[in-house]
């Protein structure tokens, strides 16, 4: 469960948490707690790569030391996790196992097409649109 502070925009993100600070902790042997957010998130993804519809119900339907309740993140939360102070890979590997060649799946379809969603990629933590009938991606899991 996420405890974004109370300086949230319209999408329930906390602007503030971009402020390039981050703190996570092992929660379990297979997940990270942000001690931030208040995510949990999937430390290994599934190397298999899926299609926009397939990513969002292979998280859905994930079970993870004790927990159900997974879904596919949401583009913040995503581009948030990417760190891009680092390079290839772009994330606290301390903590975080990575693809680093390719994009992952957000949950956040483009605005101006709802078969488009915005992926994250890991090399240098940045974003782009993908369509979700065209493309298979990398799927990290939160909750």
């Amino acid at each position: 469960k996420s405890t974004y502070s109370s300086n949230k925009n319209k999408d329930g993100w906390d602007k503030s948490i971009f402020s390039g600070n981050r703190s996570y902790s092992k929660n379990t042997t297979n997940t990270v707690k942000d001690n931030l957010t208040g995510l949990i998130w999937q430390k290994t993804p599934n190397y298999k790569k899926y299609n926009w519809e397939k990513a969002k119900n292979y998280c859905r339907s994930l079970s993870l030391d004790g927990y159900n309740n997974w879904r596919l993140p949401n583009f913040n939360e995503l581009f948030y996790l990417a760190d891009r102070t680092k390079y290839n890979p772009a994330i606290d590997t301390n903590y975080f196992n990575v693809k680093t060649d390719n994009w992952y799946w957000t949950s956040t379809s483009y605005k101006n097409s709802s078969s488009r969603a915005w992926v994250v990629g890991f090399s240098l933590g940045n974003n782009r649109i993908k369509s979700d009938d065209r493309y298979d991606r990398y799927v990290r899991c939160v909750r």
